[in-house]
């Protein structure tokens, strides 16, 4: 994984060319912007087991197949493994935030993902509206004005939102 960073000065090596202008200015608003990813990030890991919690919550009361016997998340077991995920999922899309680069999400959680699930006999679409709610309530999160770097977030909830997106298409 490479940051913004790395991962521009890559390509002009590559190319061997100077960095351009607009390279440039996208580094310095991603610097400028960087306390409110750190803000959001910090608010989605501080609340992730809340998160995760209230989201498997509102899955279950929607979908009650998923934990009554039979059901995938039937058994302590399985709930701990239901839960696990994710958690690990959310970790994943912390990391891309703060990267501002999916690659991490997807390198290292989602790719094979999907067909992990589909083995396993676990059903995709809920897993999928299970990272929805996640979105939902790290979204509400992180963009609480209240004690975080001010300024216009929009772009970078638009972010947030995309990678959720990416994590729910990926596995259902």
């Amino acid at each position: 994984m490479l940051d913004a960073f790395a991962k521009v000065v890559a390509q002009a090596d590559a190319r061997g060319e100077f960095l351009t202008n607009a390279q440039f200015d996208a580094l310095s608003n991603l610097v400028k912007e960087g306390n409110k990813r750190l803000d959001a990030v910090n608010r989605i890991t501080s609340n992730a087991s809340t998160i995760v919690a209230n989201a498997a919550r509102a899955l279950f009361a929607e979908q009650p197949q998923l934990i009554q016997p039979g059901g995938n998340a039937y058994t302590n077991r399985r709930m701990a493994a239901c839960l696990r995920d994710m958690e690990i999922i959310l970790r994943y899309v912390t990391y891309a935030i703060l990267a501002g680069d999916s690659s991490v999400l997807d390198d290292r959680c989602l790719n094979g993902l999907r067909e992990t699930y589909q083995a396993l006999g676990t059903p995709g679409s809920s897993v999928a509206v299970a990272i929805q709610k996640m979105k939902d309530a790290a979204i509400a999160i992180a963009n609480d004005p209240n004690g975080i770097t001010p300024g216009d977030c929009s772009a970078l909830m638009s972010e947030i939102a995309g990678y959720f997106d990416r994590a729910a298409a990926a596995v259902a």
